[in-house]
């Protein structure tokens, strides 16, 4: 059974940094490109990031791109976000995402198979 178990959300003021981690397990955790979504509230599902299983490709939002980075450690079948300069329309749940098939060019929310059950991050002051 595929658990992506988040963590590391929290409040942050604006200009702030956090780094999220996702925990995988019940499947070859290396096989796998990886990625981050998020929903703010009364919104949908947004793409943030996304990288390749053996994490030297990697993809954003422009609305992140500068100020987030995916990274993974296979050894610890875990993902990171570290996410810089937050600003308060980052606020919204964050989840990890598992991305079925091979990952080659444009992605989007609904390529992930799995998800986490999110973690939330506030930025205000």
């Amino acid at each position: 059974e595929v658990q992506l178990v988040e963590s590391g959300g929290g409040l942050v003021q604006p200009g702030g940094s956090l780094r999220l981690s996702c925990a995988a397990s019940g499947f070859t955790f290396s096989n796998y490109a990886m990625g981050w979504v998020r929903q703010a509230p009364g919104k949908g599902l947004e793409r943030v990031s996304i990288i390749n299983s053996v994490g030297f490709r990697t993809s954003y939002a422009d609305s992140v791109k500068g100020r987030f980075t995916i990274s993974r450690d296979n050894a610890k079948n875990t993902l990171y976000l570290q996410m810089n300069s937050l600003k308060p329309e980052d606020t919204a749940v964050y989840y990890c995402g598992k991305y079925e098939g091979p990952w080659s060019g444009p992605w989007s929310v609904g390529d992930f198979g799995s998800w986490g059950q999110g973690t939330q991050v506030t930025v205000s002051s």
